[in-house]
């Protein structure tokens, strides 16, 4: 008759042989079963290939036919985006119920309605930006190629995606803004019209001729080939200065991309430079005057000579 201790070690290692075939056998279950899906897992995957050429030949037939055709060219991107990713969402769908025994879209539209509440609290701002980013390439407040000023940034769109947009800075950084801030904030579009309103404050002195400076700097603007001859450039006198008579000196551009911009002014202010010197109309720099004859300034030299006579009788004794 075995021992009690024996009798105990013998269960022992018997249930230890039952887990372990149970974790070989349940092992063996998944492995046979992982493999007999593959074929599925292999078809889900050809699905979502096919439905994903079949949204990029969607975007291109969409592209070709309404591409010359539609004015508004982010009409067209909307439909290549909105069409390629409602198709693969099929795709996936389609993807799934072949992959997964017992998945059914009721299902997944069950589970998304149950979390609906922490989803939307979730992805409330990534939602946001979808929105807007499909308001604005329908609405069409500035195109691919425009410069625009948003906030501290300013720059060319590169890009405009459903979440973002993306533009290049005239140093050359890449900065990505979210549409919702684009949409629901104050936007500048440099490159909306054709011509572009650019000014330069001049400074003459006060016994200068307006009239004859005014003429020279008209002059100026005629020689810069960068003033465009469609609209006629101005010169207005605005106001008295502390050292001049400051003139605000108006014209436009064709192109108002930055660099037009940059140097139309560059341009512009070297041609009138040269007039008014040759005109020997004075461009006069601030000037500021000391009146020594006020008795505040007397007091001041008064005190200062007292304060050095001290130090100039010591130096004297010695």
């Amino acid at each position: 008759m075995p021992t009690p201790d024996v009798s105990r070690l013998s269960n022992t290692l018997t249930d230890g042989v039952t887990v372990y075939q149970q974790v070989v056998y349940t092992t063996q279950d998944l492995a046979s079963g992982f493999i007999e899906r593959i074929p599925y897992f292999v078809a889900a995957l050809i699905v979502l290939g096919i439905f994903w050429l079949l949204s990029i030949l969607f975007k291109k037939v969409v592209h070709k036919t309404l591409g010359a055709r539609v004015r508004h060219q982010n009409l067209v991107k909307v439909f290549q985006r909105i069409g390629g990713a409602l198709i693969l969402f099929i795709g996936f769908m389609i993807a799934m119920v072949v992959a997964v025994p017992g998945f059914t879209p009721a299902k997944l539209i069950g589970a998304l309605g149950i979390g609906s509440v922490a989803i939307g609290f979730a992805f409330k701002d990534i939602f946001q930006n979808l929105l807007s980013g499909i308001l604005l390439l329908i609405s069409e407040p500035f195109r691919i190629g425009d410069q625009i000023v948003s906030g501290d940034y300013e720059g060319t769109v590169e890009d405009i995606k459903i979440r973002a947009t993306t533009i290049r800075t005239y140093d050359g950084r890449q900065v990505v803004i979210p549409n919702s801030d684009l949409y629901t904030s104050a936007l500048t579009v440099n490159t909306a019209y054709k011509q572009r309103r650019l000014q330069v404050e001049v400074g003459i002195g006060y016994e200068d001729d307006i009239e004859e400076a005014k003429a020279e700097i008209l002059r100026a603007l005629d020689k810069a080939d960068s003033v465009s001859t469609k609209a006629q450039p101005s010169v207005i006198a605005t106001g008295f200065g502390g050292s001049s008579i400051d003139l605000t000196v108006r014209w436009f551009i064709e192109e108002g991309t930055q660099a037009n911009k940059v140097a139309s002014i560059h341009q512009v202010i070297v041609e009138i430079k040269k007039v008014l010197d040759a005109a020997g109309v004075n461009i006069p720099f601030p000037i500021r005057t000391i009146d020594l004859s006020d008795p505040s300034v007397s007091a001041i030299v008064d005190k200062m000579q007292a304060q050095q006579a001290p130090a100039t009788d010591q130096q004297t004794a010695k």
